[in-house]
C-alpha cells in the first residue's frame, strides 16, 4: 500500500468515528426524553360540596416539578363538573390549537377565544373548529374532596 492510501484511510476513519460520536450525542439528546416517564400525581382539586350540579368550575391545580437543583410549580387549570356524587375533570386546553378555554355563564358553554371553539359543560365539541372533545382527566372522591390525577 501506498503511503498517501494509508493516511487518505486513516483520516476517512477518523472523520467515521467523529460522525458516529456526533450521531450517538443527538441520537442520545433526542431520542432520551421519550424514554423518561413524568411521574403522575393525585393532587387536590375541590371540595364537592363547593360544586354546582352540572356547571363546569374553573380551577387551577398546582404541580411541583423538578427543574435543575429548585422545584418549580406549574399551574394548570381544569374544569371541574359535578354530576350527583360523581365528578368529571376536562382538562382546559382547546383541542384544535391548544389555546386555553374559559366558560361562559350565561350561555352555559366552553368557549376557546382564538378561533370560536366551542364545548358544552361536558366537553364535547359543540361548534367551531376543534377536532375533538375537550380531554378527560382521571378524578376520584375521597372525604368529600375531589382529586384528579395530573
Amino acid at each position: 500500500m501506498q503511503r498517501r492510501t494509508v493516511l487518505v484511510r486513516f483520516i476517512q476513519g477518523i472523520h467515521a468515528l467523529m460522525a458516529a460520536t456526533l450521531a450517538f450525542v443527538v441520537g442520545g439528546a433526542v431520542v432520551a426524553p421519550s424514554f423518561t416517564r413524568r411521574p403522575r400525581a393525585w393532587l387536590p382539586a375541590a371540595v364537592l360540596t363547593d360544586l354546582e350540579e352540572g356547571t363546569p368550575k374553573q380551577i387551577a391545580v398546582e404541580v411541583k416539578r423538578a427543574d435543575g437543583a429548585t422545584e418549580a410549580i406549574d399551574r394548570r387549570v381544569v374544569y371541574v363538573v359535578r354530576s350527583g356524587d360523581s365528578v368529571r375533570v376536562l382538562d382546559s386546553t382547546c383541542t384544535h390549537l391548544g389555546c386555553r378555554t374559559r366558560f361562559d355563564a350565561e350561555s352555559r358553554r366552553i368557549e376557546c377565544p382564538c378561533h370560536g371553539g366551542m364545548y358544552d359543560a361536558a366537553g364535547r365539541v359543540i361548534g367551531g373548529p376543534p377536532p375533538s372533545p375537550l380531554q378527560t382527566l382521571p378524578a376520584r372522591i375521597e372525604d368529600g374532596r375531589v382529586f384528579v390525577e395530573i
